[in-house]
């Protein structure tokens, strides 16, 4: 039998309806629920003779081609609709170059070597992992800048043309060059830059080919002293009057304090009444000195924290050793440590490289390196935070626990290996006692497993808000500042080699959680990593971090980024 052409009119809408004579009215329905998302069951369709049945015989309506029929009703809140995209879908084939790199998860790009360059590439690539140097280098214009034609260059990404001894804008326009594609690019202009400021890195090679190989950790130092003195954050500093002045990037998030005392080594200084001198230093980086006594991250931090001098004693009117005793006054957001790895020999004129391994943790507690009042603000802070962790962590186990449970998978009684006769045996006697007994159970209430949720979320938002409240306000109002005493491995500039003059440089950044696209918010990481060997760039499991201790001459850490593990916020994500 011929299908039936109708239309049917709802809230202002027509819609065109073949009838299948042989169907009855639960069959149109549902074609219409397919159409408007009104549910069958909220459906009031007006036919001859009154409102449509689902039972109804559609050959006995007497529908005519192109009748109309009325419907009313409204879709449930819990409607599964399908509704066209808000957004147009874009295929990445038909996406340029610059819209598939900035796609959240896309492989970063790599940099090219120009040439015994990969200690440059290295620095680049982890100084690149800061989000907010990214952000402030977006913001950036050179002093000199306001000439027509730099300003031209410098909004193509080429502004270095424009103004090579700027390394600060070169900086700018790389990163900007680098997030528009994801093949290996070639860092001319910066390099230029680089050379041009620091005549260092220009040094040739001895065999007179090509230029020579270089020490990641002074690009990565003279880098950041370039940044602290042309990079600043307009009215980030302290207030003059009315305004606040001008403060560099580099001070407010990768600078900290030291506050250090220097005292004579002999007693007969102090008996001639020379007194410890006092004295406060800001530091870029921690130096992990390496001896045969250091074997973890924190045995050479603290060793850097001493330091043998030998000067005049005015006491004694001679040459003395004094002992210098540093603390840490103020722990920065991004911390930079150093193993001083290579070591100036004389006999070879060489920078030498010392092997021995030196393990560091994922997560780094500052606490014990800074001062007595900067230890009581944190230590409450960081306790507390341990705290919410492990309740976290407790409720997390609970949950797999009981969808294991209800999975068959696992019983409250723990693994057993009995046989099932004895199971009935003992069951059985189990009842028998219980009957015997006859004890009379008090009624006891039971909680659901929404309430122990509820229960579970309550404490942790509870705690939540006293570890805000433990936060000093002076701490909370330096937003560069590390305000709970931890850090999370970010970074990692890596040797392979014997010397600082060969070998290899390579750096490791830790992947970040993919962007939620409604929120905005990240989700949590998968624990990888991006391996930035020149141009090409790979992801690697978290355990191919752990072989980066040294011990030979494969790959070995040479600088460490440590960023501060953020305080927890009211809304379970993270406070940046």
């Amino acid at each position: 039998m011929a299908s039936i052409p109708v239309v049917v009119k709802h809230q202002g809408k027509k819609h065109d309806v073949e009838v299948d004579p042989s169907s009855d009215g639960a069959t149109f329905k549902l074609q219409l629920f397919s159409l408007t998302g009104v549910e069958p069951e909220r459906q009031k369709i007006i036919v001859k003779g009154g409102q449509l049945k689902d039972d109804a015989d559609m050959s006995k309506l007497g529908l005519k081609p192109k009748q109309t029929l009325m419907m009313m009703g409204t879709p449930s809140g819990d409607a599964n609709t399908i509704e066209r995209p808000k957004e147009k879908i874009r295929f990445l084939e038909d996406m340029t170059e610059a819209e598939a790199a900035q796609i959240d998860g896309a492989t970063p790009a790599g940099l090219q070597n120009l040439g015994n360059t990969c200690y440059m590439n290295s620095t680049l690539q982890t100084l690149r992992s800061i989000p907010e140097l990214q952000e402030e280098l977006l913001q950036y214009s050179a002093s000199n800048a306001g000439s027509s034609s730099a300003s031209q260059l410098s909004q193509f990404g080429l502004g270095g043309l424009g103004a090579s001894m700027d390394l600060t804008g070169s900086l700018r326009d790389l990163f900007k060059q680098m997030s528009e594609t994801q093949q290996g690019f070639p860092p001319l202009m910066f390099l230029n830059a680089l050379r041009t400021a620091f005549p260092q890195f220009a040094q040739k090679s001895k065999d007179g080919h090509g230029y020579a190989q270089q020490d990641a950790e002074e690009a990565w130092s003279q880098i950041v002293s370039q940044l602290r003195q042309k990079l600043k954050i307009k009215g980030a500093g302290p207030s003059d009057g009315e305004t606040a002045k001008d403060l560099s990037f580099i001070d407010k998030y990768m600078a900290g304090k030291f506050e250090s005392v220097m005292e004579c080594d002999e007693p007969a200084a102090k008996e001639g009444g020379e007194e410890p001198v006092q004295s406060e230093d800001t530091f870029f980086k921690l130096n992990c000195h390496i001896t045969v006594d250091t074997n973890h991250l924190r045995d050479g931090l603290a060793a850097g924290l001493k330091e043998q001098i030998e000067k005049r004693s005015e006491a004694l009117g001679r040459d003395a050793l004094y002992t210098k005793t540093s603390r840490i006054a103020r722990l920065p957001k991004y911390l930079t440590v150093h193993f001083v790895r290579f070591d100036w020999r004389r006999t070879t004129s060489k920078k030498a490289k010392i092997m021995r391994k030196v393990t560091f943790p994922e997560e780094l507690d500052a606490v014990e390196f800074c001062t007595d009042d900067l230890k009581k603000l944190l230590i409450p802070v960081r306790d507390k935070i341990r705290d919410i962790r492990k309740e976290e962590e407790d409720v997390d186990r609970a949950r797999k626990r009981q969808r294991r449970m209800k999975a068959g998978e696992e019983n409250d009684a723990g693994p057993n290996t009995k046989e099932p006769l004895q199971k009935k045996s003992e069951a059985k006697q189990a009842a028998e006692k219980a009957k015997e007994e006859d004890t009379e159970m008090p009624d006891v209430e039971y909680k659901t497993e929404a309430q122990i949720e509820e229960e579970r979320a309550a404490s942790i938002l509870k705690a939540k808000k006293e570890l805000l409240a433990l936060v000093d306000s002076k701490m909370a109002a330096d937003e560069g500042a590390n305000q709970t005493g931890l850090y999370e491995l970010r970074g990692i500039i890596t040797h392979q080699g014997a010397s600082a003059d060969s070998g290899h440089y390579t750096s490791f950044v830790k992947k970040q959680g993919t962007k939620d696209p409604v929120t905005g918010k990240r989700k949590e990481e998968d624990g990888k990593w991006w391996w930035f060997n020149d141009d090409k760039v790979s992801e690697v499991d978290s355990e191919r971090i752990q072989t980066l201790s040294g011990g030979g001459q494969s790959h070995s850490a040479l600088i460490l980024l440590y960023r501060a593990v953020p305080l927890a916020t009211i809304d379970g994500e993270n406070k940046a």
